[in-house]
């Protein structure tokens, strides 16, 4: 049976191992890491990240490098 991840979001998959205070911070990174952005060129929220440092729009097509886990540095 699937085990409820409560607080920790998706770092739950951890555990109990490696303490609450990393399970916090990898749930925030992947959490931003998977939102969507708005695309610099439309101006619409359709930019995912493609891989690490990569960004696309799925509406305009644009492809643009960024940060890791957003698209531009803040």
């Amino acid at each position: 049976m699937a085990k409820s991840r409560g607080k920790i979001g998706s770092a739950g998959r951890f555990g109990e191992r490696y303490g609450k205070r990393i399970k916090t911070l990898t749930s925030a990174a992947e959490k931003s890491k998977n939102a969507r952005y708005k695309c610099p060129k439309c101006g619409m929220t359709y930019v995912k990240r493609e891989s690490s440092g990569i960004w696309k729009c799925r509406k305009c097509g644009v492809k643009f490098a960024g940060q890791a886990y957003k698209p531009r540095t803040e």
